[in-house]
């Protein structure tokens, strides 16, 4: 982590990654890049859908590949900073000479070579179907369905762990603690994402979070009462209503929102642990 003199209130106790360290290009290839008009919290009528998003720097969209090459060894030729994810990103160059972006997981360095086999070494950044993965490994970019692309686990520092096999089911124990049942042929990276520092930032300031598109978020406590069920009253009051909601009145703190039929319900061997 980078920590900053105390040249002014905001500076004291802003962190920031130290990605000097890590980052070995300053630019993104071009043929792999394309802009992104970016809807902040709207839908296709214009309205506000999820708040507290708007504004922020102009994102260049960088096109990162899920699905990797099989059978096809790629060599790491630059570790990346990507602004629209928390983990760094690799530009990697295959054998056949084709350039594409990966996730990179922690402890891959620019010259590094990876591939996506079933005969692939046990090492970071390598790929291989769930049923060849030994129990106790970590893992990351899983597939939900086989041939997909990777769909979990794919944030800075997150991984999951091969718990057992059995038959064509795998059980992987995620981040959350929630052990799943998987399919054995979908595959999965080896290693844990990179940048696992990034929970530990200190943004220090209001335009920090401004400059990543997020906007202030208002307490119901300080509205009116025709705007939230926790506004009103003189001075500061307590919530009065018997259990915590949200703006619309609905539920939050513990209250499930997850479908009751959901399809992967199945699939879900252990919940998740309470926070």
């Amino acid at each position: 982590m980078k920590n900053y003199k105390p040249t002014t209130p905001s500076r004291r106790h802003m962190q920031t990654v130290d990605y000097r360290s890590v980052i070995s290009a300053s630019e993104p290839k071009k043929s792999l890049t394309r802009g992104r008009h970016r809807f902040v919290g709207r839908n296709h009528h214009g309205r506000i859908t999820t708040r507290h998003k708007g504004g922020g720097e102009k994102r260049l969209w960088r096109e990162v590949d899920f699905r990797y090459k099989i059978g096809v060894p790629a060599t790491i030729v630059s570790i990346e900073y990507d602004p629209n994810r928390t983990g760094f990103i690799g530009l990697v160059l295959y054998r056949d000479g084709e350039y594409r972006y990966h996730v990179v997981p922690s402890g891959v360095r620019a010259g590094d070579t990876i591939e996506a086999s079933e005969k692939a070494p046990l090492t970071p950044g390598n790929r291989r179907p769930l049923r060849l993965i030994p129990s106790g490994t970590l893992v990351y970019n899983v597939e939900i369905q086989p041939g997909a692309g990777a769909k979990m686990i794919r944030g800075a520092g997150s991984r999951a762990e091969v718990v057992a096999q059995e038959g064509r089911r795998t059980q992987i124990k995620m981040p959350s603690g929630e052990v799943r049942s998987m399919d054995s042929r979908a595959w999965a990276s080896i290693g844990s994402v990179s940048n696992e520092e990034h929970g530990f930032v200190t943004i220090g300031k209001a335009g920090r979070s401004r400059h990543r598109g997020i906007r202030p978020t208002v307490r119901g406590s300080a509205m009116n009462p025709v705007d939230h069920p926790y506004g009103g009253g003189e001075g500061r009051a307590m919530r009065g209503t018997r259990r915590p909601k949200n703006l619309w009145g609905k539920g939050t703190r513990g209250v499930k929102t997850r479908r009751p039929k959901k399809y992967s319900r199945a699939f879900i061997l252990s919940r998740r642990t309470k926070n």
